[in-house]
């Protein structure tokens, strides 16, 4: 990656101010449509810690801080209230996606049984049919599929196709409160898709720069795919390619072109 892209990508992903409540924060997710919760070594996508911390903080330096504390809190209370969807989805990490870019990469109907067209690991059909009936504590289903490591993979796999969302915390009798899961289509918006022209266009406005490799693995998208997409983009003239990738001409969370 060049220095001015990373330029690029810094003045794309920082508000200019720090971000302070959970209103802020849901506008901070809408504005680049994804972000992951915590950086990483290698930059992947913008993440709200730094959104909250500023970009020469590090997390955790000092234990469960203020910043840390508020992140935290926040991807479970943004998907309670609408605002932004929670899960593993980017690189299969902690990610929040805002509801547009959500409605348009959910790849099924938008009903509660959506589950039943996907090739999933039999325990997260049980989870997703445990789920029919409302929201459920992690602790709860984790106790229905009675295997942590088969849970955690089945969760996975339900999250990285978008059909769960964290939905608020539930308080337990000892410990940390438990996370509470919800089905997407229970809390957002979404059936109508998916709309591969505006999730391609929204990654390359907030990557800056971005090859089909980085595409198809953000998105979970096959190789192909995230080819086509890109060059779709350069015919219609809403994307250029250039010699790091491709590159967006337009800025899809308001319109205008970006030189």
């Amino acid at each position: 990656m060049s220095d001015e892209v990373a330029h690029a990508r810094g003045k794309r992903w920082l508000p200019a101010d720090q971000v302070g409540s959970i209103d802020e924060a849901a506008r901070f997710v809408d504005g680049v449509g994804f972000a992951v919760l915590f950086p990483t070594d290698r930059p992947i996508a913008p993440s709200l810690w730094e959104a909250v911390a500023g970009p020469d903080a590090v997390p955790f330096a000092h234990g469960m801080g203020e910043a840390e504390s508020a992140v935290w809190t926040w991807k479970d209370a943004l998907p309670e209230a609408g605002l932004a969807w929670s899960g593993r989805f980017l690189h299969r990490r902690a990610s929040l996606l805002s509801p547009r870019l959500l409605a348009a990469l959910y790849p099924c109907a938008g009903e509660p049984d959506d589950h039943q067209v996907l090739s999933l690991p039999p325990e997260a059909h049980r989870i997703a049919d445990a789920l029919l009936t409302g929201p459920l504590p992690s602790s709860a289903l984790r106790e229905l599929v009675g295997h942590r490591s088969r849970y955690d993979r089945a969760i996975r796999e339900l999250q990285r196709c978008l059909l769960v969302t964290s939905g608020g915390v539930r308080e337990q009798r000892a410990g940390w409160p438990a996370v509470v899961l919800d089905l997407t289509c229970r809390r957002f918006d979404v059936g109508a898709g998916p709309d591969h022209p505006y999730a391609t266009a929204r990654f390359l406005d907030t990557m800056v720069e971005a090859t089909p490799p980085e595409l198809a693995r953000s998105y979970g998208w096959p190789l192909a795919l995230a080819r086509t997409e890109l060059d779709n983009l350069v015919a219609t003239g809403a994307a250029v390619q250039t010699d790091g990738g491709y590159r967006t001409q337009v800025d899809t969370s308001g319109g205008t072109t970006r030189s």
